[in-house]
């Protein structure tokens, strides 16, 4: 063993790449998309470092060409989960106990395999089944993953060398534990820099873990598994179990053995395991950790001092990358009357040149939403605004499924502030604005700080700094992850932490310390050099 206090690699963010016309990247992953293109592969369970094939499985497809077949996926079941948890369960001692360095340095290897070999691979495989442009691809698949997996190491050891002060003959310090038990892991389907940090993010600090991956997008999940492998990680550490929520879900939440959960997805889903953990407490062996990041009915709030340009391009980016479907996607705006003709005119000039289409043509802006339910909850949605009862369909308002989900970005006004368009998480390429009049002001913060349960990020715009200010304090509570003069996605790992509070989860900061100290349980250790041999003290001695 060694007694090297070390540091880790100082973390930096990887950089991007643009895939420009000519360049070698672009030849390079075009060859990879043909290639998984062309293949249909089978994506068994992984547990305790074994492929498990159950027979049960379902179509892996690309959303922008639903008759494509990407991979059969197996599923798991009860009999399953109970595998996977008695392999957590046997890897848990050794896995815990191993120097952090060691745990450390799996990551740290799956990180620059991502950023060489396995980029390629990562970014076809979320192009093709998330239906992701290749830029949108590249910012999440890779770059974010690869910063998770550099700076968490860094944020781990902050962690272990915060210690206590220590008296005069006394040695205080600090052990950061596992977790008794395992933890489950549950990923969404919209980014796979998520679906790949909430199982290793526990895992880097000693626990054990059951993933169950989104079904809508199993691929580039099955491919992050086997990067892990190929960077040492031990069999039975991470438990890949893919299946249907209930099916998996329900053994998990039963099991004594639970030690935390860590999700992404919606606010029911979340709601529903929270309440199952809450009536079924007292089974556990230790309270179960539950971190979550759920739903958003994300804001964008123009001061009249706003730049129309600035505005309306945040609009486009914020409301229509990735279809709408980001957690941090802008998808309702409160635009001053003074304003809005202009940014009206933006909008529409801008979404004209938007193109919607597959991801393997470089070109488009666009790409389809995930799944028919998607794309019938959304069309419903645009059929609400054109019934015209105090909505106006702006640009957009089509849809076709035919080939692929593809609906085309919707800009809605809204004249009632609370309506249905403006109040409830659609996720998916509309964008709801409500025209305020100027001399409102205060009337329309209030009613962006209140409209809604969620709380996940939001954006103003403004030149006018007291207005900045005035609008900072007024929303200080409206969103976990706040930008000014920015749209209001694309956090980044070490600059800016991401989480909401209220109905969009626990707040506990994807990308940075705070996330991790949720995964271990402190030993406070006290250790007197020279222990008292009487039990008197000094007042006793006079009455």
């Amino acid at each position: 063993m060694s007694n090297a206090i070390v540091n880790v690699p100082p973390p930096r963010n990887e950089p991007v790449r643009d895939y420009g016309p000519g360049s070698a990247e672009k030849a390079s992953l075009k060859r990879r998309l043909g290639e998984m293109l062309g293949e249909r592969i089978d994506i068994p369970l992984i547990i305790g470092g074994e492929e498990v094939r159950t027979g049960n499985t379902f179509e892996a497809v690309c959303p922008h060409d639903h008759g494509h077949v990407l991979a059969d996926v197996h599923q798991a079941g009860p009999a399953e989960v109970e595998r996977a948890i008695a392999a957590a369960a046997a890897a848990w001692h050794d896995w815990s106990t191993m120097d952090w360095e060691q745990r450390a340095a799996v990551f740290l290897k799956a990180a620059e395999l991502l950023a060489g070999p396995w980029r390629d691979t990562l970014n076809a495989a979320t192009m093709l089944n998330q239906s992701k442009t290749v830029y949108q691809a590249e910012i999440d698949a890779a770059c974010e993953l690869i910063d998770f997996w550099r700076f968490n190491p860094s944020f781990q050891r902050q962690i272990y060398t915060d210690q206590p002060s220590s008296a005069p003959g006394v040695w205080n310090r600090v052990e950061y534990r596992a977790l008794e038990g395992f933890v489950f892991a549950v990923t969404p389907f919209n980014f796979s820099s998520i679906a790949g940090n909430l199982p290793t993010a526990p895992a880097l600090m000693g626990n054990t873990v059951l993933w169950k991956p989104a079904s809508t997008a199993p691929l580039a999940a099955y491919h992050v598994m086997r990067l892990l492998e190929k960077a040492g990680l031990p069999p039975g550490v991470i438990n890949f179990v893919p299946g249907r929520g209930r099916q998996v879900g329900d053994p998990v939440l039963a099991s004594s053995e639970l030690a935390g959960i860590h999700f992404t997805g919606s606010t029911p889903v979340f709601q529903a395991m929270w309440r199952t953990v809450g009536n079924s407490i007292a089974s556990y062996k230790t309270y179960p950790r539950i971190v979550g990041e759920t739903g958003g009915k994300d804001f964008v709030f123009a001061h009249p001092s706003a730049d129309p340009g600035a505005l309306a391009t945040a609009l486009v980016r914020g409301a229509f990358e990735y279809q709408g479907q980001k957690c941090s996607a802008a998808s309702r705006a409160y635009v001053p009357r003074s304003s809005w003709s202009t940014v009206r005119d933006s909008l529409v000039a801008e979404l004209d040149r938007v193109r919607v289409g597959p991801p393997t043509d470089f070109r488009n802006f666009m790409c389809a939403v995930i799944d028919e339910a998607s794309f019938d909850n959304t069309m419903g949605y645009i059929e609400r605004a054109g019934s015209g009862e105090g909505f106006e369909i702006v640009a957009g308002g089509t849809g076709d499924k035919s080939t692929g989900y593809y609906v085309q970005p919707t800009v809605v006004s809204s004249e009632d502030p609370r309506s249905a368009l403006m109040s409830e998480e659609i996720f998916a390429p509309v964008l709801t604005i409500h025209v305020y009049e100027d001399d409102r002001l205060g009337q329309a913060l209030e009613l962006c700080e209140s409209t809604g349960p969620y709380a996940l990020t939001g954006a103003v715009f403004a030149r006018d700094r007291g207005a900045i200010s005035a609008m900072t304090a007024a929303l200080r509570h409206a969103a976990g992850n706040f930008y000014v003069n920015d749209k209001p996605t694309g956090a980044v790992v070490g600059q800016q932490p991401f989480g909401g509070s209220r109905a969009s989860g626990t707040n506990d900061k994807a990308g940075s310390m705070l996330n991790l100290t949720r995964w271990v349980s402190q030993r406070a250790i006290k250790e007197t050099f020279v222990p008292p041999t009487g039990f008197d003290y000094p007042h006793m001695a006079e009455e």
